[in-house]
């Protein structure tokens, strides 16, 4: 009886044994395949850490980088302007000239403005035509709204002297992040008039010369103060309007080695005609083979047209002969149509360049109001009606002044270059690629 029970409790533990080592066995393959697909997993996620799709193993292509870039045109502030920004308080405020704007300037990376008259200080008093000086105020709202070039070289940059430029550079002083250009408080520093920043990494250049300080001569105490882009007589101070200055040629030479791109911002032409002087043809193509990839125009108060222009050393650069005015008061119909640049610059590798399908002039109408004149507001042409063009003041001096003829200018002088105001804002290439 005894050994019976012997024989069971041998039998049980031999099965109890067996159960336990085909459960061994069973957890061991358990685990390698855990591992494996462990394994797996942690290749797979570093494949996608490294831009594959995680199945063909094959990069996700991305769009190359956009760089935009927006200017208006001369922000000329008759006392009609200057009048409109007085408060109720007694206190001056600008904002409202830059708010139809605000949609294009919050999507553009470089915003360029034309200050056609000179922010000499408020307690030197306010005028206009012909000596100007504008308030100060001005450039609190063109910081505000986000404007960072302000370009100062113009044919009223010395309208109260070389106090008003000095005080327009102290004013400045309080915003470091608006670069100006084109006046200088110290004579003849070296690349002075070569301005650079830097945007997602690539480096613009932007350099600003004006014609001439409305003189024939410029005087001793201009000298150094003011880029010039025509060339003078060291010691009589006569000015050559016919021969570009040697020294603009020399700044982008210097500015193409320290910047990706170089934009020349050239204040010149014969105001109110829609077609560029021989001048300026000539010094588009010297500038061009100089280096210069980008001329923006300035000074016509009319728009001018938009071309390639290509040098003989093999060089070429987009130019803007004039983008007309930004606000104004002044009575001739053509004045009041103007452009804005949209540039569009793509990096591809070390290199940079101008996409030209995303890149044009968009058309702008500057509409005031009269009895007393002021101003009214700034429209995209393709936005502007019969119904607002018949209360523009403009009608109490000309007869010319309609929708059919503003957009007849238009196509006349940009003709292929025209962009509409809302396909700058809805490209086709996802936004999610443009940063």
């Amino acid at each position: 009886m005894m050994k019976k029970k012997g024989l069971i409790w041998a039998g049980i533990t031999l099965i109890i044994a067996c159960v336990l080592m085909i459960g061994v066995v069973i957890w061991s393959d358990y685990q390698k395949n855990q591992d494996a697909m462990a394994g797996n997993d942690t290749q797979m996620s570093t494949e996608d850490a490294d831009g594959s799709e995680g199945t063909g193993g094959q990069e996700e292509k991305k769009e190359p980088q956009r760089i935009r870039l927006m200017m208006v045109g001369d922000n000329l502030l008759h006392m009609g302007i200057v009048n409109s920004g007085v408060q109720a308080d007694g206190t001056r405020n600008y904002d409202m000239l830059f708010e139809p704007i605000k949609s294009h300037l919050d999507y553009a990376d470089i915003k360029i403005i034309n200050q056609e008259t000179i922010l000499g200080g408020n307690d030197l008093g306010f005028s206009g035509y012909p000596l100007f000086n504008s308030p100060t105020e001005v450039g609190d709202a063109m910081a505000k709204a986000g404007f960072n070039v302000v370009l100062h070289s113009s044919n009223h940059s010395a309208d109260r002297g070389i106090k008003g430029i000095n005080n327009c550079l102290d004013f400045w002083a309080n915003y470091p992040n608006v670069l100006v250009t084109g006046i200088f408080k110290e004579a003849n520093v070296p690349n002075q008039d070569i301005g650079l920043m830097e945007v997602d990494g690539v480096t613009f250049a932007i350099l600003n010369y004006t014609y001439s300080p409305n003189m024939s001569s410029l005087p001793k105490s201009i000298q150094g103060h003011l880029g010039m882009l025509c060339d003078w007589d060291q010691t009589t101070g006569a000015i050559n309007f016919t021969k570009i200055h040697p020294d603009v040629l020399t700044d982008i030479a210097a500015a193409k080695e320290m910047a990706d791109v170089v934009i020349v911002c050239p204040h010149w032409g014969t105001e109110y005609t829609f077609v560029p002087t021989s001048s300026q043809k000539l010094f588009a193509k010297q500038m061009t083979e100089a280096g210069a990839d980008l001329i923006l125009g300035t000074h016509a108060h009319v728009i001018e047209p938009v071309e390639w222009v290509r040098a003989d050393n093999g060089n070429k650069a987009l130019c803007y002969y004039s983008l007309g005015n930004y606000v104004s008061t002044q009575r001739e119909s053509k004045t009041m149509l103007e452009a804005m640049a949209w540039v569009t610059f793509v990096k591809e590798g070390d290199s940079v360049r101008i996409v030209e399908e995303e890149t044009g002039a968009i058309p702008l109408v500057n509409h005031y109001l009269n009895n007393p004149v002021r101003f009214g507001n700034v429209y995209f042409l393709d936005q502007y009606t019969t119904e607002l063009a018949n209360t523009h003041g403009i009608h109490a001096w000309v007869k010319d002044f309609s929708v059919s003829n503003l957009q007849k200018w238009a196509k006349q002088v940009l003709g292929e270059w025209i962009l509409s105001s809302e396909e700058v804002l809805k490209p086709s290439i996802p936004r999610e690629y443009w940063r």
